[in-house]
């Protein structure tokens, strides 16, 4: 897969069905997501976050990176440097769509933004 990965590594599985998938993992501060966003309180923008979200939705479920159609997005807490991210992402193929929450791991309860979006599959493409 060739797209820049803004030093986001190693993510790690932590449940997998065949359409649902729940991960974790930190976007540093040498991300290039936090750069000229608010220097003097670095904050990962909206945009940033749904990049994220429609990588690993291709990763893990094979839709494509571009949507069509956002059909809800809520932002709900602003997520600063090397957090430790929970991302629990679901796709409705029947429906074509992906929905999404992504969490504070250690945090119980604290979510940062969540919604679902229209989803195409890379091979109906």
């Amino acid at each position: 897969m060739n797209f820049n990965d803004h030093d986001i590594k190693d993510e790690v599985v932590v449940s997998k069905e065949e359409n649902s998938v729940a991960l974790e993992f930190v976007i540093p501060a040498s991300s290039d997501f936090f750069d000229g966003h608010f220097p003097q309180y670095k904050l990962l923008p909206a945009v940033a976050q749904f990049e994220v979200i429609t990588r690993f939705s291709r990763k893990y479920f094979g839709t494509q990176r571009y949507v069509p159609n956002i059909k809800r997005m809520k932002f709900s807490a602003p997520i600063k440097p090397d957090t430790k991210i929970h991302l629990e992402l679901t796709y409705k193929k029947d429906k074509g769509t992906v929905t999404f929450n992504m969490a504070d791991a250690n945090v119980e309860g604290k979510v940062y933004s969540s919604g679902s979006f229209a989803a195409l599959s890379e091979i109906s493409a």
